[in-house]
């Protein structure tokens, strides 16, 4: 988790507190969430459960309630806590902790075992900061990948290391064939990458790229299609590759790409080539896959094409050396 202050604290809190995020796979991969670790505490007792949404007033959890529990969670001054566990990538420990809370609706999850439950907790005070951090981030990360989409990162060694990237090698994946390339510029909704041995007949195709973050962080592939192809400089052994992401780009890539802007935020230096300015552009929210609810609950949405880019303020390289 990159540093955050406590005024970022508050903004998270104030602006995405009603606003549910649905733990599909994604972001319990995303956010470090251990499933297996978690449970309602009801009184001094563990109710195992599986978090099925969240925002940071309340949450919705899974959990095969027996009568003995039923009843204690009925009561309306039982002690109850949603203990949380996330492995976070720069933490050799899992972090956990509590967040008192009441039980304010139950409804029949499963029609065969009518034990099992959606129970509706309703945090009774402010979350720890480490929650507000990881469901603000996540939140905000997909707030700029609509707001901010055609924003593109310059790949610089200065903005390499703060998007902690060890290099600017990646594999372009065609077909049954792996390039490599170079990472030229990213942004929200695509990239521009610069390789060798493609032509304009290559538009149009399919294609993923495939970019490793380093430190321990597992690699990232990005499928989409090439939207444009033309030479540098007009030396032929060098090709410019524009390519836009598929709906489903990885929610880890969104905070990779948020991390930046956020950092770039509170750290503008004069003349910084970091950041291009996009294009604002206007789009629909889908319908939420959970169950039918009058609360916001976030999306993850996908984007218009790559834009092309201008004339970048550093000098390029062959990717073939």
């Amino acid at each position: 988790m990159s540093i955050i202050t406590s005024q970022q604290l508050i903004q998270y809190y104030e602006k995405y507190r009603a606003t549910e995020v649905t733990f599909n796979k994604q972001v319990i991969t995303a956010t470090g969430l251990m499933p297996g670790n978690m449970y309602l505490r009801v009184l001094d007792r563990q109710l195992p459960c599986t978090v099925f949404s969240s925002s940071l007033a309340s949450a919705r959890v899974i959990a095969n309630v027996k009568a003995n529990f039923f009843l204690d969670l009925k009561r309306p001054n039982t002690r109850l806590a949603l203990r949380w566990c996330f492995k976070l990538p720069d933490k050799a420990e899992p972090i956990t902790f509590f967040v008192p809370c009441r039980a304010t609706g139950f409804t029949h999850f499963n029609v065969q075992k009518p034990g099992v439950q959606m129970v509706t907790l309703e945090y009774t005070q402010r979350p720890p900061n480490d929650l507000i951090e990881i469901l603000g981030g996540l939140l905000e990360a997909n707030w700029n990948a609509q707001q901010r989409r055609e924003e593109r990162i310059a790949i610089t060694p200065e903005n390499m290391k703060k998007l902690g990237m060890e290099s600017r090698d990646a594999l372009l994946l065609i077909g049954e064939t792996s390039r490599p390339c170079l990472l030229r510029d990213l942004s929200f909704i695509g990239a521009e990458v610069l390789t060798s041995k493609l032509t304009d007949s290559d538009t149009g195709r399919p294609a993923s790229l495939k970019i490793a973050k380093g430190e321990q962080a597992t690699d990232m592939t990005m499928p989409g299609t090439i939207t444009r192809v033309e030479e540098v400089g007009g030396r032929k052994d060098i090709i410019a590759v524009a390519i836009e992401y598929a709906a489903d780009t990885p929610i880890s890539y969104k905070l990779l790409i948020n991390s930046f802007i956020t950092s770039s935020r509170k750290t503008p230096r004069e003349g910084d080539p970091g950041l291009v300015p996009g294009r604002p552009v206007e789009s629909k929210l889908e319908d939420s896959a959970s169950p039918p609810d009058t609360r916001p609950t976030e999306q993850f949405l996908p984007s218009p094409p790559h834009p092309k880019p201008g004339p970048h303020p550093q000098g390029e390289s062959s990717p073939n050396g």
